[in-house]
């Protein structure tokens, strides 16, 4: 594999005056001070990174707001110069750092791809070639002759992004733009990154969105207080971020599940949930229960510590992550915990249409003034749901009945 980039300790500082003029006159009389030592601070933003990235690879920066995600971004694509260190380029460069970033505001959407094109070295007839695909994949057709400043910013993220991906780019540096475009947009965006990274393409990627890191990223480094705070496989180092942001709530994330939560499991550890096992009426292990029919969930669970209280929660989503049911065990008047105890709820009539369901099981304490669970499994089990004796075409059946009564009029006064 090629090296495309690599950065060898670089660090990046920007001065902060302490008496930033506040009025014209203000920044007129303080050039007549020039010679004065105006007092100011230095302000780090990134300190000692060293990384190499090759082609095909592709490395995520996550880190709170102000860890110097964007600032090293900058750095790679050369907009802004090392305090310190070394940063080596090898290749083409597509860009997709702020919204509207390289667009010039007063010329058409046209015009900007030709003179994005004629930045980054790509002639006239090279630009004719991929014209018609970077504006079909944008979806901007009838804005193209359009001025971008009238652009919104959703157009000028799928104008930037169709650009940056569409000039054989040999590393592809993405900010947290794409946020800004609709969910279409931003699935079609994910699916021509990885065609990119297959056909080669390095990419560095900045994101607050954990799952899509882990979805998109062969290596992880996090960053806190402008420096590596943990670095390595996608997994460890996201775990070790969100469990490093639930320390205030003394929650820990034990398993992170798939890149849409499915099979999360956090909690603070006084309560273990063991299982979830759906039985019939018979209270019979099950795979499947038909609509129309009682299904009974049962819970099993461990108390390492001793609770006075407990608030277990059962909620059923479907298939694409719609939560269809949820019920609690706050008004069930039996509040004993312990090992080797199990909690039930019945449904005495499923009212779901058939097909597949997950469930998510939790057990929370309700004194707390933010949610703040013993343990929580979010969508981690399993239910099948057949057709009873009259299939339904809604996703829930409520009960129901019909009237009829005579007429009231009524008349106005």
């Amino acid at each position: 594999m090629t090296q495309v980039l690599s950065f060898e300790h670089v660090s990046k500082k920007y001065v902060r005056y302490d008496d930033r003029p506040q009025s014209f006159m203000e920044a007129f009389i303080s050039r007549w001070r020039a010679r004065q030592v105006r007092p100011h601070s230095d302000f780090w933003v990134v300190r000692d990174l060293s990384f190499t990235l090759s082609s095909g690879q592709a490395l995520g920066f996550i880190g709170a707001n102000g860890s110097g995600k964007s600032t090293i971004l900058k750095l790679a694509a050369q907009i802004v110069e090392p305090t310190s260190g070394c940063v080596s380029l090898n290749g083409r460069v597509g860009a997709l750092l702020e919204v509207g970033v390289g667009f010039h505001l007063d010329l058409t959407g046209r015009e900007n791809i030709y003179l994005s094109g004629a930045i980054i070295g790509l002639n006239r007839s090279e630009m004719n070639r991929r014209f018609d695909d970077i504006v079909a994949f944008s979806g901007v057709e009838d804005f193209i002759d359009m001025p971008v400043r009238h652009y919104s910013s959703g157009m000028l993220v799928r104008l930037g992004f169709s650009v940056a991906t569409s000039v054989d780019p040999d590393i592809l540096l993405v900010d947290e733009v794409l946020a800004v475009g609709d969910y279409a947009f931003h699935h079609r965006c994910l699916e021509r990154i990885a065609q990119l990274q297959s056909n080669g393409t390095a990419i560095l990627y900045v994101s607050h969105n954990l799952e899509e890191v882990r979805g998109i990223c062969d290596h992880v480094i996090w960053l806190h207080n402008a420096q590596v705070e943990y670095a390595g496989a996608p997994d460890r180092v996201v775990r070790a971020y969100i469990n490093h942001n639930l320390q205030s709530r003394d929650l820990e994330v034990s398993e992170l599940g798939d890149t849409q939560h499915r099979g999360r499991k956090l909690g603070s550890g006084e309560l273990v949930i063991k299982n979830c096992v759906p039985l019939d009426e018979r209270g019979d292990p099950v795979e499947s229960v038909a609509n129309g029919e009682t299904l009974v969930l049962r819970v099993d669970y461990d108390v390492l510590q001793p609770l006075t209280n407990v608030v277990f929660g059962v909620s059923i989503y479907s298939e694409d992550g719609v939560r269809i049911v949820t019920a609690d065990s706050e008004a069930y008047q039996d509040q004993r915990v312990g090992s080797g105890l199990s909690i039930y709820l019945t449904f005495p009539d499923l009212p779901l249409r058939s097909g597949m369901y997950e469930i998510s099981v939790a057990a929370h304490d309700p004194t707390s003034e933010q949610y703040r669970p013993y343990a929580h499994h979010h969508r981690t089990y399993e239910l099948t749901v057949t057709a009873g004796g009259k299939e339904q075409e809604a996703v829930v059946r409520i009960p129901y009945q019909w009237s009829q009564m005579p007429r009231v009029v009524e008349y106005q006064r």
